[in-house]
């Protein structure tokens, strides 16, 4: 299993540094302004570099500057601005196709119905390699309650391999943040986002993943 470190962003370049100085050699971001900060600081290190936030269309031409691959292609249309895009450049792109299986309106991603006729679309798109999918748990669920969000999406892949589409690789689950990696890697993940883990709490909660006012009060006790 692959592991993602997810640097909180308020740290710096030289405490990311301390953990690739230690052996980690794949790190998450959910901005393009992370990597941008961090781009020069770090250049002497050898990593891998993927994002995990939502992607918005107008930072596609940014972020393919630094990342070999993104999680969170969620619509054809997000998917066929980077393809291309990657054509101009003449390169491919590994992506995962984010997927809400807890159905939680404050996440992105498509529902677990939707999925297979996402992932047809982009297996289409000659520059752009599917991967996996991921997921995010149902906020503040622990336990059996995470596991379900997990096993949903390990269904779901389960389901679309057995189609055999041309060009569609699902091998990857990635899933697990700091609170509940565990129940994820039970489901199947093969990458998990344990970033608070390693570089500590973020002071303030991440309004990509959660958007409205009780998910922001709620993850200041997580």
């Amino acid at each position: 299993m692959s592991n993602c470190c997810w640097p909180p962003k308020p740290y710096p370049p030289e405490r990311v540094a301390i953990a690739l100085e230690t052996g980690c050699r794949l790190l998450g971001e959910n901005k393009v302004q992370e990597f941008r900060s961090k781009a020069e600081p770090l250049q002497s290190f050898s990593y891998e570099r993927h994002f995990i936030g939502h992607l918005q269309s107008n930072k596609v031409n940014e972020v393919l500057n630094y990342v070999s691959c993104i999680h969170s292609v969620d619509s054809l249309h997000l998917a066929e601005k980077l393809d291309k895009r990657l054509d101009t450049l003449g390169r491919q792109l590994d992506v995962f196709v984010q997927v809400n299986t807890s159905y939680e309106e404050s996440k992105f991603g498509i529902p677990p119905h939707a999925a297979e006729a996402l992932v047809r679309q982009v297996a289409t798109l000659k520059n752009l390699r599917i991967r996996g999918l991921m997921t995010i748990g149902k906020l503040f669920a622990t336990g059996d309650r995470a596991r379900q969000c997990f096993a949903a999406l390990r269904q779901v892949r389960d389901s679309i391999q057995e189609l055999g589409i041309a060009g569609v690789d699902l091998h990857h689950l990635s899933m697990g943040m700091t609170p509940d990696f565990e129940e994820a890697i039970y489901e199947g993940a093969t990458i998990v986002r344990v970033g608070a883990a390693i570089f500590g709490v973020r002071p303030t909660p991440d309004g990509l993943f959660f958007w409205n006012e009780q998910d922001r009060e709620g993850l200041q006790g997580l």
